[in-house]
């Protein structure tokens, strides 16, 4: 039976789903943090699968080349540095206003009527840098705002712009998911956001824009009563922000966009200009690391100290902004982990051997089971931490080009997404922040959400036949 669990591809992939089903007890009805769990999770099957001492955690001297470190290492040697500069580029744009000048200016170019699309345009554009739930914070009293003007239903503004926050949050760097998974399938940033772009945008046009305009006729949310009281509180008592000249658009979409400029030209440099003395620089230049440290120096000057911000200020705003990336990258380290397990075991190479005897290509499997822990669990990070490490064994040894590898992780972050339910924490936070019953909440975001991860994946299923 022992022999069967740790050698047979039949025993493999039951030692898999048996370290899978752990992992979602431990998160679902233990309740431990995803962290830990996925830590548990893996070095359970580790052991089940009869890998050595050595190979899991090294010597009492040393545990350099350990599967523990390397797996935790590996990874979080990618993505801590984006994942960091990323934060502290969103929390500036966001200290600094440019989320109300960007959507301001959105709504006079396209007036009462088109409306609810420049709020999606407006999550779309500064769901780039800044996190799901920061953006939501943010730009919700604009849509209050909008909504009370229009005498409207606020779903018919909210889902264009909660659209546009989760696809990029879901698709595109610096966010955590896309980042994790562009590390664990050793993909190029630059080809995740060309194919997180290709495949996020119809997303958003069909979930925010099209299911939007549909649903927000038929749910009538009125806006938040403590919030008109609020705005009246600040009105009567002559509430004002210190004033600092608002930031121009043309300087809040500059800072956006040059780290995923640079980005790309590096990695279509590498073609384009092989040959060329430019290279070196580019590719310097379009490392993420370096891309964002340009971005958040840029930020740091022009959004900051060129508009009075004392520079211990800004200190204090990037330190308090870094505050929730630990969990964030603890997590992504220990599904790295548990992936470097799966690999180790066996397991990558059964399931390839399955697959390519039931004739399903690895981009589906992927969505699938991302789609399954995403329901599961409700964590996104934890859906593509967990899946990521379960594929990237199938990749090794194929010829997949960058192209098609980035595909499968937007395959892999489209499942991350699908069908937002009570166990996830942004349903709560979409529920509160705009005024909806769970009921509501999942007639509207739970099916917006749907809608993104099916169109996401449908086209990134779609170009993975021609690329």
């Amino acid at each position: 039976m022992i022999n069967w669990l740790q050698h047979e591809t039949g025993g493999l992939l039951v030692l898999c789903a048996a370290a899978i089903a752990v992992l979602l007890f431990l998160i679902i009805k233990v309740k431990l943090e995803p962290f830990i769990s996925l830590l548990v999770s893996g070095l359970l099957l580790a052991l089940a699968a009869g890998l050595s001492v050595n190979q899991i955690v090294g010597t009492a001297l040393s545990a350099k080349n350990s599967i523990l470190e390397t797996g935790f290492g590996g990874i979080l040697g990618h993505i801590a540095p984006i994942i960091g500069l990323g934060t502290i580029l969103g929390a500036i744009l966001e200290a600094s206003g440019g989320a109300d000048v960007l959507t301001r200016r959105l709504l006079g170019i396209f007036g009462e009527r088109g409306a609810p699309f420049a709020m999606g345009l407006a999550g779309l554009i500064f769901g780039i840098p800044v996190f799901f739930d920061i953006g939501i914070f943010v730009l919700a009293p604009l849509v209050y705002i909008t909504a009370r003007r229009g005498g409207r239903s606020l779903v018919l503004y909210a889902m264009p712009l909660l659209a546009g926050l989760s696809m990029t949050h879901a698709f595109l760097p610096p966010h955590p998911g896309p980042v994790a998974a562009a590390g664990l399938l050793q993909v190029s940033l630059g080809w995740l956001i060309i194919m997180g772009l290709v495949c996020g945008i119809p997303a958003f046009l069909v979930a925010g824009v099209a299911w939007g305009a549909w649903i927000g006729k038929r749910v009538n949310v009125g806006v938040p009563e403590d919030y008109i009281v609020a705005e009246r509180e600040r009105a009567e008592n002559g509430e004002q922000t210190p004033e600092r000249p608002d930031p121009s658009l043309t300087l809040v979409l500059l800072i956006i966009a040059v780290p995923l400029v640079l980005i790309l030209l590096a990695t279509f440099g590498t073609v384009w200009w092989k040959d060329s003395a430019a290279l070196p620089v580019l590719t310097f230049l379009g490392n993420p690391a370096v891309a964002l440290t340009i971005a958040v120096l840029m930020a740091f000057y022009l959004l900051g100290i060129r508009r009075g911000v004392p520079a211990a200020e800004l200190s204090d705003l990037a330190t308090k902004s870094l505050r929730p990336v630990g969990m964030i990258l603890l997590v992504v380290g220990a599904g790295a982990f548990f992936g470097a397990v799966i690999s180790a075991t066996g397991v990558g190479k059964a399931l390839a051997g399955t697959l390519s005897d039931a004739g399903l290509p690895v981009i589906v499997l992927a969505y699938l089971i991302s789609c399954g822990l995403r329901l599961a669990q409700g964590s996104a990070t934890v859906a593509i931490v967990t899946t990521g490490g379960i594929v990237a064994p199938l990749l090794q040894g194929q010829d997949h080009s960058q192209a098609h590898i980035a595909l499968i992780a937007v395959a892999i972050s489209a499942g991350s997404i699908i069908a937002s339910h009570v166990n996830d924490g942004g349903f709560w936070i979409v529920s509160r922040y705009f005024n909806m019953s769970v009921r509501d909440t999942l007639k509207t975001w739970t099916v917006l959400e749907t809608i993104l991860s099916i169109v996401g994946f449908a086209a990134a299923g779609t170009l993975s036949i021609f690329i």
